[in-house]
This record gives C-alpha cells, structure tokens and sequence, in this order.
C-alpha cells in the first residue's frame, strides 16, 4: 500500500537530489522493511508511508541546518534522522554522521545500513552520556556543527543531554511537535538559548526547533 506523494520520485522532487543518493536512500529503506520483519525497528503503520513519514521528516532537519557538515544524531534508533542526513550529504566532502545508540539491534541495523549505502557516518552502540563525555570519539571528523534528535526528550531533558556540544558552539537540530512552546519555557527555566523554528517535513504540526547559544542559568538570576 502507498499514499499520495509517497515513493522515492515524490520524495525527490523539488529537491537537489542527485540519482545516486537517491538509489542510496532506496537501499537503506529495502534494508529497513528487510530488518523490520524480525526487529522491529520502526512502528509497523509507518511502513507504508515511509518515505514522507521517515525520509522526508528527516530530511527536514538538514533543510533547517543546511551548511552543517559534520553532525551527531542522539538516540538515532532506525537512523531517523541521522542515516538520511548522512546519505544526503554522502556527495559532500568532510560530511560526518556519528549516530549514537545505545540498542544493540539497532545499532546493528545502522551499521549495516552505513555499509549498505555507502554513508560517510558511524556509530556508538553506547549511552548518550558516555559518548559525550568522550570529546576524542569525534575528533578525527572535525568539530561537530550540528546535534540532531528525534523523539528522544522533552527539550529541557534534550538540551542537558546536547549540552557537551551545543555549549562548545554547535546547533540543535530538533524534532518537535505541538507541544514545543511548553517545552521552551520549560526548559528556559533551565537555560538560556536562541530558538527558530522550521517546519517539519511530514507532519503539519511538527517543527524542527533550531536551538543556538546555549548556557546553563545561574540560580537566582530572573528571566530576561
């Protein structure tokens, strides 16, 4: 079954998406309904909208971050975001993906998703926490531009887990949906930030918050 706008054409168009890359996107979801039969990596019903509910939702992140080069994708479960903005930027040279996941299946399905596609990405099979603390696991890529998560944490919970690399000048790159505004301001209580907002690729009431300037509060000192 597919719907209306579905498929690797529609996903394409409009977009500067050379025939590589796209046949690199083909095989990675051939990959996941392969590994999907025994693993369960994404929820059955997505299967059939995979390329707006999947690809295109995480192709909007880059859409929103379009000059960063070198990421690090939190909780990447099946590699959405982080193995499609790796494909995408699969032709772009210094391009760097480190996925980090701490379920051993599917850390398993992003390597051999890396291996399938060619993607210039790899991955931690590790908590968030351990892998940030470790600066090193990213030095051979360069300094990391961008931190991306989707469906991970509510922001305040996001941004303390991003904060090793949004604090040291990288930007966030978040999923969000209709609760987004309540979260801000949860997590301003927290912390102080820039946000702009992006649409989402798929979902009309999803948005991508783009998080920048990032710094712990003080206690005692009031909301600007």
């Amino acid at each position: 079954m597919s719907v209306a706008g579905e498929g690797p054409e529609a996903f394409a168009a409009g977009r500067a998406v050379s025939p590589a890359v796209l046949e690199r996107l083909t095989r990675c979801v051939a990959l996941l309904r392969a590994w999907q039969k025994a693993k369960n990596l994404v929820g059955p019903a997505t299967l059939d909208h995979v390329w707006t509910r999947h690809i295109a939702d995480s192709a909007a992140v880059l859409d929103a971050a379009p000059w960063a080069k070198r990421w690090v994708d939190l909780g990447s479960g099946a590699g959405f975001p982080g193995i499609v903005v790796a494909i995408l930027l699969s032709e772009t040279p210094g391009a760097h993906v480190h996925l980090v996941e701490s379920n051993g299946r599917k850390a398993a399905f992003l390597k051999a998703a890396i291996r399938e596609t060619g993607a210039p990405a790899s991955v931690s099979a590790d908590r968030i926490e351990a892998v940030l603390a470790d600066s090193a696991r990213f030095a051979p890529a360069g300094p990391v531009e961008a931190v991306s998560a989707r469906a991970l944490a509510p922001l305040d919970k996001l941004l303390g887990l991003a904060a090793p690399l949004l604090t040291a000048g990288a930007v966030g790159v978040f999923h969000k949906g209709r609760d987004l505004d309540r979260e801000v301001c949860e997590a301003h209580a927290l912390w102080s930030f820039d946000l702009a907002e992006h649409r989402s690729g798929s979902d009309s009431e999803g948005r991508i918050a783009l998080v920048r300037s990032l710094a712990p509060r003080r206690p005692g000192v009031p909301e600007p």
